[in-house]
């Protein structure tokens, strides 16, 4: 009997130890699948928490382009603001965009391209000549198709860098050539840009600077008597009105033109803006063969705003002559004028029947 119960223990024990074995590899096994969900719980809630952080996080100004260092020479395209010629493509790369009136109440941009690789621009039309002054005073190379008389003349004479896209330097939009009249669908980009400077030995390089005064940070305006801003309307003329409205969650202005968003081209999005220079001058009509076309009283002094983060500032210009930089300055203490970082329009209309509106 004794030896019996001897003979069961002994078979007892392997079951035993087997037990305990299995019992230890189960609680292994469970406390690390428990730490592996706590784990997983855990980075889940850290990417939630990241996730709320960006949500709540302020939006970056998306259009801190301008490098101060630069030696880049800049391009300045003509651009096409016929009504029949909307949607314009590439302008949110341009650091400083011109809009001048040109003959029948139409106006023309002039849009300077530095330090981007921009891959579609335009539509690209003809050159007049109060665009010199402006191109002059970036030293920028003149893009164009084409132009006015006058203006041609002064490049071959003047030996004025420029490149006419209207040919091997430029595409036209077979897909637009549907929708448009041929005039609208010239376009270019930078590589062909690029091979134009190298093919014709245009200088690509500039010591002339920056046309404004940047600033690195903010621009604080609240030390000057502003006006708080939030609607921007520049008449031109019956044809052309052009506006904008204030987006305080970017700290841009959207752009309007006629009665509809500016929008891209290829992107879609309307096209904001950091900075508004705006100001007017006398224009005159001239006829050359035929033709009214515009001329400016853009040399001497004036008044205007500058136009930034939902505020007005009053400023004067200065232009000395045709190919010296305009120089702003602060009305109400004569200081030079920084400017925010970021892109630039600088609204030029005839004082002589356009109109200034802000509110």
């Amino acid at each position: 009997m004794e030896k019996n119960i001897k003979q069961k223990l002994l078979l007892l024990i392997p079951i035993i130890f087997v037990i305990g074995i299995v019992s230890t590899v189960g609680i292994i096994i469970y406390s690390r699948s428990n730490r592996n969900a706590v784990d997983t719980t855990q980075e889940k809630q850290n990417k939630d928490d990241s996730k709320k952080e960006e949500e709540v996080k302020p939006q970056k100004n998306p259009i801190k382009i301008v490098n101060l260092e630069s030696k880049e020479r800049p391009y300045a395209v003509m651009i096409n603001c016929h009504n029949d010629a909307l949607p314009q493509a590439g302008l949110q790369d341009a650091y400083i965009v011109y809009e001048i009136m040109v003959e029948y109440g139409i106006t023309r941009m002039m849009a300077l391209f530095k330090d981007v690789d921009f891959t579609k621009v335009g539509s690209i039309r003809s050159l007049r000549n109060q665009y010199f002054a402006y191109a002059f005073e970036n030293d920028a190379i003149i893009v164009h198709a084409g132009g006015q008389l006058e203006a041609t003349n002064r490049l071959r004479d003047e030996g004025i860098s420029h490149v006419d896209v209207d040919g091997k330097y430029g595409e036209r939009d077979k897909e637009l050539r549907k929708k448009r009249a041929y005039e609208h669908t010239l376009f270019t980009n930078k590589s062909l840009l690029t091979k134009a400077v190298n093919d014709m030995k245009i200088r690509n390089t500039s010591d002339n600077g920056t046309l404004l005064n940047y600033s690195s940070e903010e621009v604080d305006l609240s030390k000057y008597q502003t006006t708080p801003t939030n609607n921007v309307t520049i008449k031109y003329s019956n044809y052309r009105t052009s506006s904008y409205e204030y987006d305080s969650s970017s700290k841009t202005y959207l752009r309007n033109i006629g009665n509809k968003k500016n929008t891209d081209l290829v992107t879609g999005e309307q096209y904001h803006v950091k900075n508004i220079l705006v100001y007017g001058v006398k224009y005159e009509t001239y006829t050359l063969r035929g033709t009214g076309y515009q001329r400016m009283n853009n040399i001497g002094t004036g008044e205007g705003y500058y136009i930034t983060d939902g505020v007005a500032l009053p400023i004067t210009w200065e232009k000395k002559d045709e190919k010296s930089k305009t120089i702003y300055k602060v009305k109400e203490t004569g200081e030079e004028l920084k400017v925010n970082d970021g892109n630039t329009y600088i609204q030029i209309y005839p004082s002589n029947g356009g109109k200034l509106t802000i509110s």
